[in-house]
């Protein structure tokens, strides 16, 4: 390793990466008690994210309410919102739920330097600015000791450490660095999306997904009186988008069924796209490291987990390895339970999603479901559980099957019968 000045005493942490998995992990282990500094390679204090959907899943509000942090978003004007799915067979509008919350819609503008400044003002926390991981510090057997910093003028810094963190995103230096296992699987859709400012889309303030197959679009309602509208599409279509992004953004949402008023608003700020969606999913530990957010999980942002993936995979680490920093465990236990705990909460959905990012049309299961949504609200209330991944797909589909059997089965008998339920066609799925 080349020549590089240690800063002050060890850290009991270290954090590559202030933004949400960051920030979050770096508040819950100074709040224990413990020694964090916060590495974040943007000198911006008020820096966020530009391409990303904004959307906080409901899995991870009970994340945000730990943080104390729900309310002040929601002063700072957070939307509140479920999500309706158009699909061939019908709108799905989830019912209200007792036992899942509401999402959180607010721009990364916002969020990301509020959730900055809180882990900034957590005692036992040092936010370094404008600096980049160079190097992982490692001792004689390979473990993670540390890391080595530059700033924007050359001069490289030595953070050690009893845990390194990764949370630098999709294109991890520290996850680089570390060479843990990643596979990276091929996902054929692209997105574009820009904010708009005027009417807003139906069910406001609801989000909006269009299950095209395979082509996705989505409406979602934000602070301000603004909407995000994206397009997903698959990659044929991205000639187009090339060419001139507003213009093919403004075409592709207006042409989707029941289009929401795109074309009767105006857009504020740049039509924003990203080409390449590669599903990354690595090893999350390694011994004196463990990554968290898109630097563990970058996946199809479609389905709108990235957000919340960031926030639980974090407070999950915090709480793993808090015990081992404190000296009342060894962590490497604790970040064997980190990960194991990773996997299990999540592994059901990386499957789904990093299938259907494959850009295959929907499977005669996922008809039966979809068509069955529309009819029954029992199967609205199952899908919005799996959709915004309070349960994992295995007990979803245990409890969705026989409820959409059930569904099709009572329709069907109802039209012999000469009474079919109103508003809804026959059904077109053979079971």
């Amino acid at each position: 390793m080349s020549q590089s000045e240690s800063r002050s005493e060890p850290y009991d942490a270290v954090v590559v990466g202030a933004s949400l998995a960051g920030c979050t992990a770096a508040t819950l282990i100074a709040r224990a008690g413990l020694r964090v500094a916060l590495v974040e390679k943007n000198p911006d204090p008020a820096g966020f994210k530009r391409i990303c959907s904004h959307f906080i899943q409901s899995s991870a509000v009970g994340t945000l309410q730990r943080l104390g942090a729900l309310r002040d978003l929601e002063r700072m004007g957070a939307r509140r919102s479920r999500t309706r799915l158009w699909t061939r067979w019908g709108w799905v509008v989830p019912p209200l739920s007792p036992t899942v919350p509401a999402s959180v819609n607010i721009r990364r503008s916002r969020l990301d330097p509020f959730m900055r400044e809180m882990a900034a003002q957590t005692p036992g926390v040092d936010l370094i600015l404008g600096e980049s991981a160079e190097e992982l510090v490692r001792d004689g057997g390979g473990t993670v000791r540390g890391v080595v910093i530059r700033d924007r003028s050359g001069k490289r810094h030595e953070l050690r450490a009893s845990l390194t963190i990764g949370a630098d995103g999709r294109d991890s230096r520290v996850a680089e660095l570390s060479q843990v296992p990643a596979r990276r699987l091929t996902n054929a859709r692209f997105a574009y999306a820009a904010y708009y400012e005027g009417p807003p889309p139906a069910g406001d303030p609801d989000g909006s997904l269009w299950v095209l197959d395979p082509q996705m679009a989505a409406a979602f309602p934000t602070d301000e009186g603004l909407t995000m509208y994206a397009a997903m599409p698959t990659h044929d279509r991205l000639p187009e988008f090339k060419r001139d992004p507003g213009r093919a953004l403004d075409s592709f949402v207006s042409d989707i069924p029941d289009a929401p008023p795109i074309l009767a608003s105006r857009r504020v700020g740049p039509v924003q796209g990203k080409i390449d969606m590669t599903n990354v999913v690595r090893r999350s530990t390694a011994p004196g490291l463990a990554l968290a957010g898109d630097a563990a999980l970058a996946l199809d942002p479609f389905w709108g987990v990235g957000c919340g993936f960031a926030l639980q995979t974090a407070e999950w680490l915090a709480d793993a390895v808090v015990p081992a920093l404190q000296g009342r465990q060894p962590l490497a236990d604790a970040l064997d339970a980190y990960r194991k705990r990773s996997v299990g909460r999540l592994g059901q959905h990386v499957q789904s999603i990093v299938t259907y990012s494959g850009g295959r049309r929907l499977n005669a299961g996922e008809r039966v479901v979809f068509s069955a949504a529309t009819r029954g609200e029992r199967m609205r209330v199952l899908l919005e559980e799996l959709g915004t991944r309070n349960v994992a797909p295995l007990h979803f589909l245990g409890r969705a099957v026989p409820c959409a059997i059930a569904t099709h089965v009572g329709d069907r008998l109802r039209s012999r019968s000469g009474s079919p339920k109103a508003g809804h066609e026959p059904m077109e799925v053979a079971l």
